[in-house]
């Protein structure tokens, strides 16, 4: 159930309806997730009649509209944790760099597991309206959260908070969900901390793969 819930409220949130500018603002971390959200629901919306008959169609939005404001990169490190952690303290030259190449492939299967992840979600998309929690100062922070409030007449409210964070280049973008105060990047790294010790990271690397390939399709407890 909890992970049908992560995935709901990724899309539900994702699907808002808000007043924002086409442009989206990366200077400010409240701004841009309302931007964001906007953007991708105009798009799914527009793009219903393609939608209707293919629905790879939304890995193109996904990759087009949502991709480029999450920290994708950042995330994938947070998953990797104490595999990072290793691969900086190893001495054979030729390991560490087969290591760094496996983390390269690792971030870019990752990022095509999140664009098919988030464009399952969409199959689901009902128009939800979603509320944005208030926008607080963030002047000499690195890291905000968002909060949100799913709203659906005869459910329980969803909360939900987004976390971005600002880069090198001033600019933010979002890295993780909480769904009821629980992280959906701690929960990737408990699911595949134990496959990454005992199976390695060119397995993780393979079954992330095999599940980015799959047909897009909302699958909640039956595969994420």
């Amino acid at each position: 159930m909890f992970k049908t819930l992560l995935m709901a409220a990724a899309g539900f949130i994702m699907s808002a309806q808000v007043m924002a500018a086409p442009q989206v603002d990366l200077s400010d971390p409240y701004k841009m997730v309302e931007q964001v959200a906007d953007n991708t629901f105009k798009r799914v919306a527009k793009d219903q009649g393609i939608i209707s008959t293919d629905k790879e169609h939304l890995r193109v939005i996904v990759e087009q509209e949502l991709m480029p404001y999450v920290d994708y990169k950042y995330a994938a490190y947070r998953v990797l944790g104490s595999y990072i952690q290793k691969v900086r303290t190893m001495t054979d030259a030729a390991e560490k760099k087969q290591a760094v190449e496996n983390i390269k492939t690792f971030i870019d299967v990752f990022q095509r597991y999140l664009v098919a992840t988030y464009a399952g979600v969409f199959t689901q998309y009902k128009n939800q309206k979603v509320e944005f929690g208030e926008a607080r100062d963030f002047e000499g922070d690195d890291v905000a959260v968002v909060k949100t409030r799913i709203v659906e007449p005869g459910k329980p409210d969803i909360k939900i908070d987004f976390k971005v964070r600002k880069g090198k280049d001033n600019e933010w973008r979002a890295y993780d969900m909480m769904a009821e105060g629980i992280s959906l990047l701690d929960a990737k790294q408990t699911e595949l901390h134990g496959v990454l010790r005992q199976q390695g990271i060119e397995y993780v690397i393979e079954l992330l793969d095999k599940k980015s390939r799959l047909p897009v399709q909302f699958r909640g407890d039956n595969g994420n």
